[in-house]
């Protein structure tokens, strides 16, 4: 009896172990809480990163800004070499605290002067990385870095380069046919062209976004407080509402389902990392890489149209103001502190226009 009492107390002190069972990890039992913390399947949390990206993945942003403070840096030595005395001029004349009138012809900016009698086309190119003073630059430029970044870091610096640089030149564009003989800049026009991609991303994968309503009241206050700050002088609005809408129809076009980094088994992200991976997030990326061609069609049409229309408007010397009296409303609002009438704004701007039409008034 002692026997089989010993027998059955030895059989109680062994384990079962189910068959196919691995043994937990020596360190299963510390929890990390970011694991904890996962979105629904085949989510992306919007504008939230719990994750250091490498330095690498916001190039693009990098270099876009480094050639902005560049340009902003030769406007402010032109100001201070024209006038021998100051880098901005006082606030009742440029009330972004920036350069004066003739300083922004002589670097690039655009009026239709030199548009239509001129034919100085080159400051369609240059016009987008001008800004109006340093409260300008620094309003936009924090503005690009927060919505270029995440940008950037879903859809890759190909696509959104080329989403920048077309949205920065139809802006251009669109500020020829209301410009009037005010110099305006256009950089704020590729800043909109990223709101108008990052709305066209959103709303293209909506499913595969979370906090959407996060999303769209930051590119809200960002849309506004640019708009807003668009009428004062020398910043084009159209330029910013024609860059919107290049930059909304190339989302369409260009922009497929964010990238998603493998982060570990169970995570993955670009614009957060925190997605579960499973085979139904699998089967909606590729549904979402592959689907809706004819929206990419269309959009892509529509851009087509609209950038030839442009094209064609500005060859003919087209001068919507003529048709439009209020217009010039959306462009810039008439204060007592500035003024938005037409013709130079300083003494200096005469001379510089002599200088490039040849011409003795």
């Amino acid at each position: 009896m002692e026997g089989e009492a010993s027998v059955n107390k030895l059989h109680t002190q062994i384990e079962i172990k189910p068959q196919g069972q691995e043994p937990p990890p020596p360190y299963s039992s510390v929890v990390d809480n970011s694991e904890m913390d996962i979105q629904p399947e085949g989510k992306l949390p919007f504008f939230k990163s719990r994750y250091r990206q490498r330095a690498s993945d916001t190039w693009l942003i990098s270099l876009l800004v480094i050639l902005h403070l560049v340009a902003f840096i030769t406007t402010t030595l032109f100001n201070y070499f024209s006038t021998g005395s100051v880098f901005f001029q006082p606030l009742s004349e440029n009330p972004l605290l920036g350069p004066s009138a003739s300083t922004l012809d002589k670097v690039g900016a655009l009026r239709r002067a030199f548009l239509v009698q001129n034919h100085l086309n080159w400051r369609f190119f240059v016009c987008p990385w001008l800004h109006a003073g340093i409260i300008h630059f620094a309003i936009n430029i924090s503005c690009m870095i927060f919505i270029g970044i995440h940008l950037e870091r879903d859809y890759g610096p190909l696509r959104i380069g080329v989403i920048y640089l077309l949205s920065a030149f139809f802006g251009s564009l669109v500020c020829s046919l209301f410009v009037r003989n005010n110099p305006v800049v256009t950089s704020s026009g590729a800043l909109f062209g990223l709101l108008g991609t990052m709305l066209s991303g959103l709303i293209r994968n909506w499913k595969v976004y979370s906090s959407k309503g996060a999303a769209l009241a930051a590119l809200i206050t960002v849309l506004a407080t640019n708009f807003l700050l668009g009428l004062l002088p020398y910043i084009d609005n159209f330029a910013n509402i024609g860059a919107f809408i290049s930059g909304l129809l190339l989302g369409f076009v260009l922009l497929l389902t964010p990238q998603i980094r493998q982060m570990s088994k169970n995570k993955a992200g670009l614009f957060e990392c925190g997605v579960k991976h499973s085979k139904s997030t699998i089967k909606l990326k590729q549904k979402l890489a592959l689907d809706r061609p004819i929206l990419r069609s269309i959009s892509l049409i529509l851009f087509v149209i609209l950038l030839s229309g442009c094209l064609v408007a500005l060859f003919l010397g087209i001068d919507i103001n003529h048709y439009c009296g209020w217009c010039r409303f959306i462009d810039c609002i008439p204060y007592k502190r500035w003024s938005c009438n037409d013709g130079p704004n300083t003494c200096e701007g005469l001379p510089f226009h002599q200088h490039f039409t040849g011409k003795d008034k």
